[in-house]
């Protein structure tokens, strides 16, 4: 099954020739040695994120799922049922109907909005700046039946071209951690809502336990940094004040990865579980057999130059955001729920 997935992505031409300039461009962002470093990554994010979706998505549909996020988990829980919840959670946060339009921010290929338009029956538009991502958001919407109710656009979340007060709700899974400037992205959400809308979030933070002066940590911060296309990780208490600063009224905020079970933190899923061929792909195991095919692939000359480095990326990505877990020092899924004031 994995092998297949490789080949699959690889027998598009869309990746031929192309993979190792787009690989070394983004790495070039966190080399460190050689001008990549915060100021590098919030200048260029725009090009930083588009080369980092055009090399992943595929590895994330097929490693992952069409949700490219975690979820907060029970014992006896599955992983795809955890996901569902916490997307059908945002809907009943936001108190999402039939007839509201909602914004998904960075919406990925589409998996949450499906999700949610489907639970709630609200119409749902999301922005992205990726252009192959969205021919997979228009494909996906229309083999779901649900293209008259979801949809994807191009645009940049930092400048949105809509008109002020166009969506009753707004949401964001895991999305707004690359943005270069949280006031600024999410200020521009807020200028998007109707007075009184809701914005919910899982945000990407550095938790009380990290600690800036140890070297493990910002070993750990770092990887999961250049592992995950972000410009710098924000703390707790600093996305909070982006998001008052953004001129929001917070409603409720949590870290919502802290109402796991034991058994199933929220990074389990990437240390590798046996429910499924598709949970073993998720971990350890999984990805040292992709690596492995990739490897064989890329020397045979069947898959492009640089997919090897692409595997490896990631692979460290993982393992970065297992240590923040295990470390207790990083979250992916601080809830934030904000209203935009009544007028």
């Amino acid at each position: 099954m994995q092998e297949q997935a490789v080949n699959r992505f690889y027998s598009d031409e869309r990746t031929r020739g192309r993979v190792r300039g787009a690989i070394n461009e983004y790495l070039g962002f966190f080399d460190e040695s050689n001008g990549g470093d915060v100021k590098a990554r919030q200048a260029g994010y725009t090009t930083m994120i588009n080369h980092y979706y055009d090399l992943v998505t595929d590895f994330y549909e097929h490693g992952w799922a069409k949700s490219f996020h975690f979820a907060p988990r029970f014992k006896g829980e599955s992983f795809d049922s955890s996901l569902a919840r916490s997307e059908h959670s945002f809907a009943l946060k936001l108190g999402l109907k039939p007839g509201m339009k909602v914004l998904d921010v960075g919406c990925g290929v589409g998996g949450p909005m499906r999700s949610i338009a489907r639970f709630s029956g609200a119409t749902i538009e999301g922005v992205n700046n990726n252009d192959y991502q969205l021919t997979k958001v228009q494909q996906y919407n229309e083999e779901a039946g649900l293209a008259a109710r979801c949809s994807g656009f191009k645009g940049d979340f930092m400048n949105l071209q809509v008109p002020d007060a166009t969506y009753d709700a707004a949401y964001a899974f895991e999305a707004t951690c690359h943005a270069p400037d949280k006031v600024g992205v999410f200020k521009e959400i807020r200028r998007t809502l109707k007075p009184g809308g809701l914005f919910a979030a899982y945000e990407w933070c550095m938790t009380s336990k990290f600690e800036p002066n140890s070297a493990e940590h910002q070993r750990t911060k770092k990887g999961i940094e250049e592992g995950d296309s972000l410009p710098d990780i924000a703390t707790i208490p600093e996305t909070l004040e982006a998001v008052r600063a953004a001129g929001f009224e917070v409603v409720e905020s949590h870290d919502a990865a802290g109402t796991c079970d034991p058994e199933t933190p929220w990074y389990l899923p990437l240390v590798g579980e046996t429910e499924s061929l598709l949970a073993l792909r998720r971990g350890r195991a999984g990805r040292f057999m992709a690596r492995r095919t990739i490897r064989t692939l890329e020397a045979l000359r069947i898959a492009p130059k640089g997919s090897t480095e692409v595997s490896r990326m990631l692979g460290a990505a993982a393992e970065a955001l297992i240590a923040g877990g295990e470390l207790g020092i990083f979250t992916p899924n601080y809830f934030v729920l904000a209203r935009r004031p009544e007028e």
